[in-house]
């Protein structure tokens, strides 16, 4: 499949979605989401996949969100972003593999994931309140159910940019995704055994 914004690739028993937006830290615009949820669709149809893998390019960010450019314009006025919606629906599991920053959008997206394994350099949190363009309705509902009420509305109404976010990342691994750790790891989900991370030390 050829893609714009995205790199999608079937590696084995998983498929690696990657935003491909590295110069603006892949933050995405209409044509970015069109493509992440035809790429959603074609690896739920594709019954060699077992797991899906969604990451950002480079070790700068996995997602910053919408574009600025485009958040400006009158045509995100009227957008209405859906993409957590399919994130969702998605009857395949998704990991979502944070290295560096996930800011507003790109935080949304990992949270909606099943699972998120991070790098030690990665920062979650929100901007849009700052920004003068706020979320609502189930992506802020959604945040309460995954961090609990008090984190959620702390991630909000402050705006604090964190390491870690308590019951938002299963693991922080340093080095994981550049060694192969995590390459070893979605290998031995998918063929039900326990993970041989003992070439890695």
């Amino acid at each position: 499949m050829q893609f714009k914004d995205i790199l999608y690739e079937v590696k084995g028993d998983y498929a690696h979605v990657t935003i491909n937006r590295p110069k603006v830290l892949n933050a995405f615009t209409p044509v970015t989401l069109q493509e992440l949820k035809a790429a959603l669709d074609a690896a739920e149809k594709d019954k060699e996949v077992g797991v899906i893998v969604l990451s950002g390019a480079g070790d700068r960010a996995f997602c910053s969100g919408g574009d600025m450019n485009w958040e400006s314009s009158k045509e995100f006025q009227d957008h209405e972003y859906e993409f957590h919606i399919h994130l969702t629906k998605c009857s395949k599991p998704i990991i979502a593999k944070v290295d560096g920053y996930a800011i507003g959008g790109g935080n949304h997206m990992a949270y909606f994931c099943d699972l998120t394994i991070a790098s030690e350099n990665s920062i979650f949190g929100q901007n849009g309140p700052r920004v003068g363009s706020p979320a609502g309705g189930a992506i802020v509902a959604h945040s309460a159910n995954i961090l609990g009420h008090k984190r959620a509305r702390e991630m909000w109404m402050t705006c604090k940019r964190k390491i870690t976010q308590k019951g938002m990342v299963e693991a922080v691994a340093p080095g994981y995704f550049k060694t192969g750790e995590q390459a070893e790891g979605a290998k031995a989900f998918l063929e039900k055994r326990k993970p041989n991370f003992k070439k890695f030390r």
